[in-house]
């Protein structure tokens, strides 16, 4: 289990996703979306993503860098047994670690091929390789398990898989103050919201403070999205936000943010 981080440090994670597949675009992630969603439901903020190739240069400096950034740092793809699937080799060498054949994954994986029928040879006996030292992520999907080595979660690619993979790790995950949300509508440009927006930024730094603009119903609006762990300073801030629309001539809305995710990403 990963360290307990200080009571009042930010809890932060990077997410590295690694394979050739998703660069070439004939792979579409499905990955970063579930992870950011349930990481930030536990007060952990996805400060960064990175995609890189089958490379070992460009995974052993990717991972060392976030290691080294964030408070955790999670991982998908390339742990397979094919001859491209370099990840678990790369990582152990960014952390100066010898890769075994961990006996409690070629246990797991024994097991899990004499049920199925399936002939556990020597490709899928390389599933079993794990840097020394490093703690097994269970895989209750097809038993090849992921590894922990440092802050440092290794997962598959496969999303049904890292799923259960990361339903697994949130026990011994540590949170941090959670991220609250408000989210105005108005059917004023972002153009003319902008300037004010800006002014409401530099009065509640702690904020994060968004605008997207949208179409739907057949008209232009934007949606005024402010992010933050005190509820305070938070409903402050956007009642500063709904003075602003009014001052423009418009009218705001508060919007349900789940509705109103839902509305963006249809056009409805």
């Amino acid at each position: 289990m990963t360290e307990s981080p200080p009571s009042t440090a930010p809890v932060t994670a990077a997410m590295l996703i690694i394979g050739n597949e998703i660069l070439s675009g004939r792979t579409k992630d499905k990955n970063v979306g579930f992870v950011a969603e349930a990481l930030t439901a536990m007060g952990i903020r996805l400060s960064e993503v990175r995609v890189v190739r089958d490379d070992e240069a460009a995974i052993i400096e990717a991972v060392t860098t976030l290691s080294e950034r964030y408070t955790y740092v999670f991982t998908s793809g390339g742990i397979g047994p094919t001859h491209d699937d370099i990840t678990t080799a790369c990582i152990a060498k960014a952390f100066d670690a010898a890769v075994e054949r961990n006996p409690e994954a070629m246990r797991r994986l024994t097991a899990h091929y004499a049920n199925s029928g399936v002939e556990f040879n020597a490709a899928r006996q390389k599933m079993a390789e794990i840097p020394v030292g490093a703690g097994l992520i269970d895989n209750p999907v097809s038993a090849a398990p992921g590894f922990i080595i440092k802050n440092v979660h290794v997962m598959a690619g496969v999303p049904r898989i890292l799923q259960a993979m990361f339903e697994g790790l949130k026990p011994t995950l540590i949170g941090g103050a959670q991220m609250l949300s408000r989210t105005v509508a108005c059917t004023v440009g972002e153009g003319a919201v902008a300037g004010g927006l800006g002014q409401v930024q530099v009065a509640f730094p702690a904020v994060e403070i968004g605008s997207y603009p949208y179409f739907r119903a057949g008209a232009f609006g934007t949606s005024l999205v402010l992010r933050g762990t005190d509820e305070v300073e938070l409903e402050a801030a956007t009642e500063a936000v709904r003075e602003l629309v009014r001052s423009l001539g418009g009218e705001p809305i508060d919007i349900d943010d789940g509705a109103e995710s839902r509305a963006v990403e249809t056009g409805s």
